[in-house]
């Protein structure tokens, strides 16, 4: 279920800028207000928004909430990616809730999720950006290459079309060995 759209269901909201990238004075008002906005990390420390993908390219996905079942399949999956097909890509991956900080290493724990995890404690990002349920970005520096704004609950955009977009390489989540025919 996790990394794919809801079946049947209307296409997701998609911002996709096709063979360019647009400079992020051409985003939207509140994507450049949210850059400004701080998120906290596991261990209290507040950062601004924008600081986690000004120096290179980061996937950027935003959970509803830490209780939500769809939101931990989501991150579950997002916790496959191994370190270095980012590392290779020189991104950043990197998850937002709407919790306080103290719930960032159990959910960590239990979802299995390695990467970056911060909160938006007091919803201020996901007001700006006027988000309702879980969204992915790509960006970098001043630019951004893709937002998706979920329909539901469900429609997560998969998780490979987000690597591909951000360069990285895809990952197999079938969990299954290949199978070599001689």
């Amino acid at each position: 279920m996790a990394g794919h759209g809801a079946p049947g269901g209307p296409p997701p909201v998609t911002l996709q800028v096709g063979g360019r990238v647009r400079p992020l004075a051409e985003a939207p008002v509140e994507l450049r207000d949210a850059a400004r906005r701080l998120v906290v990390d596991a261990a209290g420390k507040a950062v601004p928004f924008g600081s986690l993908y000004r120096e290179r390219k980061a996937i950027v996905v935003f959970v509803r909430h830490f209780l939500c079942y769809a939101c931990k399949e989501y991150v579950e999956d997002l916790g496959k990616i191994p370190k270095t097909f980012l590392q290779d890509a020189n991104v950043r991956l990197v998850v937002i809730g709407q919790s306080s900080h103290h719930h960032i290493k159990p959910f960590c724990t239990l979802t299995g999720y390695p990467h970056e995890m911060y909160v938006d404690p007091e919803r201020e990002i996901f007001r700006t950006l006027g988000m309702k349920r879980g969204e992915a970005s790509t960006t970098s520096g001043n630019e951004f290459h893709h937002v998706h704004l979920d329909k539901n609950r469900l429609d997560h955009v998969p998780i490979n079309t987000v690597l591909q977009l951000a360069g990285v390489q895809a990952v197999n989540f079938t969990n299954r060995s290949p199978i070599i025919d001689v």
